[in-house]
């Protein structure tokens, strides 16, 4: 009995002096828990457009060519076209588009899709647009302007201002 009650004691004496000292006599286990969340995004299709001006310098009477650079940033897979309106001057059409001079002389030009200048540049959504599929960065596209030969109309400054307008 004497060995039963040594343990006894040598057993206590281990608890009081791990109390004593902050140390747990028996083994302690971290308890945890766990929870989930979802995560998530709408991301919306979206296209920017913005466009460089269109400067023919000076025109003498000869053919003058010059472009403008039509800029599109649309989200991924994004489908878009992209048209050109008549701009502001009486009488424009997008395939006879003037610009305005002094005392409102006009001096006729036009806008193209192509360097050969064949394939007008318009605003009706699968007939004269320019089409792409957005890839998440700037997309560049070439306007091809004309001023034909042979006008020769009063002399100063001719503008007229163009719309462009991306459909996605």
């Amino acid at each position: 009995m004497s060995v039963y009650r040594d343990k006894i004691i040598a057993s206590g004496f281990g608890v009081a002096t791990a109390l004593a000292t902050g140390i747990s006599p028996l083994p302690v286990s971290a308890a945890t828990s766990t929870a989930t969340f979802q995560v998530s995004a709408n991301v919306p299709a979206v296209c920017l457009i913005s466009a460089t001006n269109l400067a023919f310098g000076a025109y003498t009477g000869a053919v003058a060519n010059a472009t403008s650079t039509v800029s599109v940033t649309c989200t991924n897979a994004t489908p878009y076209t992209v048209g050109l309106d008549a701009g502001t001057s009486t009488g424009a059409t997008v395939s006879t588009r003037k610009m305005t001079g002094p005392r409102g002389a006009l001096l006729a030009y036009s806008l193209s899709r192509d360097s050969a200048r064949s394939l007008n540049w318009g605003n009706t959504v699968g007939t004269d647009t320019q089409s792409g599929s957005g890839n998440g960065n700037a997309q560049n596209l070439t306007v091809f302007g004309q001023v034909a030969a042979n006008q020769f109309v009063a002399a100063g400054n001719y503008t007229d201002t163009i719309t462009a307008t991306i459909t996605y």
